[in-house]
């Protein structure tokens, strides 16, 4: 296959967590037991890397290196189109004008979800829940702003998305208006950042990670409420190997 073609493909799929389970649909991938991470490589081939792969996410975040790091330049819709339960998280579906820009490259938004509890660690410490903005460049490139959620005051845009979520898996539906992905955003944008690797199957090691420092604070009955669905959808942490954390000054 055409190296670009390939790249596009594995994009699509990283984007679309139901659209891969739909492609793949003999390879059923889950959280715990026979489907959970620690078999993943086993359960289809294009997997395998989910085990064999020397830069895999998540990670825990300890050392890093200050480096001068480029402001990241955000210009999110503020609205979404559509959101879904594809039964491993709730997923927000964004446009075709979200623009982020990164290394003097442009890349679109095209979706968000959650993880609970976060993948990432900071220094040994993990989360309550984690949300994740993939981001596609015209080459296939994928860049991931990960931003963690503390419980304390509510996020009204989180709040939303609780209140609307579908508790079934499905196809999606329409977003409610008022959710909006740059309420996600924390004051400071100080961030770290590392090469590594989709933290689902098929695991591919294709991910610029960008993660801010300062977490969000979203009301822990919203946590709850989302738990209630997932009660455990985040992979463990994987070892760092060789790689650099590097951070923002």
């Amino acid at each position: 296959m055409h190296r670009r073609r390939a790249l596009q493909l594995l994009a699509g799929f990283a984007l679309c967590p139901l659209c891969t389970k739909q492609a793949f649909a003999e390879s059923h991938w889950g959280y715990e037991g026979g489907e959970g991470p620690e078999n993943w490589a086993n359960l289809d081939p294009i997997n395998r890397v989910c085990a064999a792969g020397v830069q895999q996410s998540p990670v825990d975040i300890t050392d890093t290196f200050e480096s001068s790091l480029l402001q990241l330049r955000i210009n999110w819709d503020k609205r979404a189109e559509s959101i879904v339960n594809n039964g491993h998280t709730i997923q927000v579906n964004l446009g075709d004008t979200s623009v982020f820009t990164h290394d003097k490259t442009n890349y679109r938004l095209a979706q968000f979800h959650f993880h609970h509890p976060s993948e990432h660690y900071y220094a040994g410490k993990s989360f309550p829940m984690e949300v994740h903005f993939v981001h596609i460049n015209a080459t296939g490139a994928l860049a991931v702003i990960g931003v963690m959620m503390a419980p304390g005051r509510a996020n009204g845009t989180f709040s939303k998305i609780v209140a609307t979520m579908p508790e079934k898996e499905g196809p999606a539906i329409p977003a409610d208006p008022g959710i909006n992905p740059n309420s996600f955003l924390p004051q400071s944008r100080r961030y770290y950042r590392y090469r590594g690797s989709l933290t689902t199957p098929p695991c591919s090691e294709t991910v610029d990670w960008l993660l801010f420092m300062e977490p969000i604070q979203v009301a822990q009955a919203d946590v709850t409420r989302f738990s209630q669905l997932f009660p455990r959808n985040a992979r463990p942490v994987q070892k760092l190997n060789r790689r650099f954390v590097l951070r923002s000054g």
